[in-house]
């Protein structure tokens, strides 16, 4: 167990390489109590996020969620999170764990009249089940419901329980992610598990994600960083006006000074971690590691990292400094798996 933004979580149950594996070949489920959950209703609630958010909220219909993120007034990244619209100017949010009080905090700082902003995070357990066989787990722990399509929200109850299901997750695996009553956690999760998703913990959820080059907010997302440095220019639409988009624009027609590559080891080497330096194979800097694992599906080391924009090319040839010793490695075209 160790302590997560004031949370104790768990890194691992009965092994990351377990756990790891289990999501890729059958199921997993996460605990995931400590992410937050907004609830933001109310005439005009669609205009006001749309100018706090990067994605476009007019295309989402009813039911569908998407992927967006949350910027300062310089475009950096203040958080990345996942709406849901639920109707007409009512949507559910979930967030950061890290980033609950600060994002509630600057969303009602630019909140006009009308909207409303409900923090629930202490409301809900959260549950994330991952993996090719989590359909089967889901029909077993609420039989005769039918989960939503990809990116796709629906409300339910099983004995009268008010229940939330997103068709999202954070593995790259066929998923879902489960929202109930607090009171009542202990009960699905362990329904979950006899059901057959194996327990996992933050170990597996950083191995897995890193795998896909989901970035992790705090480590390869941050306030001195833009999502075009980020190469998560797909969920930003700069047709319309949104905090922070002018930087955005700006560095679309002169171009990104930095760019968040995959880097993937050559030889063999100690686990690549935040924080390694990372230099061309001349010995000239580069800049430092965001993330870092050893991949339990590919074996070998695996690495993202902000690195000057004109050095950020798929196939430059690099090396990891961990300990003193250099490390060969290569930039590498993004996921480092392709599923």
């Amino acid at each position: 167990m160790v302590a997560f933004a004031g949370w104790d979580m768990p890194v691992q149950y009965k092994g990351i390489l377990d756990e790891h594996r289990a999501v890729r070949e059958a199921c997993g489920v996460f605990d995931i109590s400590h992410m937050g959950q907004f609830h933001a209703h109310g005439e005009g609630t669609t205009a006001w996020l749309n100018g706090m958010f990067t994605n476009n909220l007019e295309k989402l219909i009813d039911g569908v969620g998407q992927y967006s993120m949350m910027l300062n007034e310089r475009g950096g990244v203040i958080d990345d999170l996942i709406i849901y619209r639920l109707g007409e100017d009512d949507y559910f949010i979930v967030v950061n764990a890290s980033m609950i009080d600060e994002d509630y905090a600057w969303l009602m700082a630019h909140k006009p009249e009308g909207p409303q902003l409900e923090n629930l995070s202490a409301e809900y357990v959260g549950l994330a089940v991952q993996g090719p066989k989590c359909e089967s787990v889901f029909e077993a722990v609420c039989p005769g419901v039918e989960l939503p399509a990809h990116n796709g929200i629906l409300r339910f109850k099983v004995d009268g329980e008010k229940l939330i299901v997103c068709r999202t997750g954070y593995t790259g695996e066929n998923g879902f992610e489960f929202f109930c009553a607090a009171q009542q956690g202990v009960k699905w999760f362990e329904r979950m598990i006899t059901a057959g998703a194996q327990p996992c913990g933050l170990g597996a959820r950083d191995s897995l994600r890193l795998e896909m080059c989901y970035s992790l907010n705090g480590s390869d997302l941050s306030p001195e960083k833009t999502p075009l440095e980020a190469g998560l220019s797909w969920c930003c639409d700069l047709t319309k006006d949104f905090v922070g988009v002018q930087t955005l624009r700006e560095q679309k027609a002169a171009g990104r000074p930095t760019a968040l590559v995959a880097i993937e080891y050559t030889e063999k080497g100690a686990p690549p971690r935040h924080g390694y330096e990372v230099q061309l194979r001349d010995g000239t800097p580069l800049g430092e590691l965001c993330s870092g694992v050893l991949s339990p599906t590919l074996g070998k080391g695996i690495a993202m990292a902000y690195v000057p924009a004109q050095h950020g090319k798929v196939g430059t040839e690099v090396q990891v400094v961990v300990r003193g010793k250099a490390v060969p490695a290569v930039i590498v075209k993004k996921p480092f798996l392709k599923k």
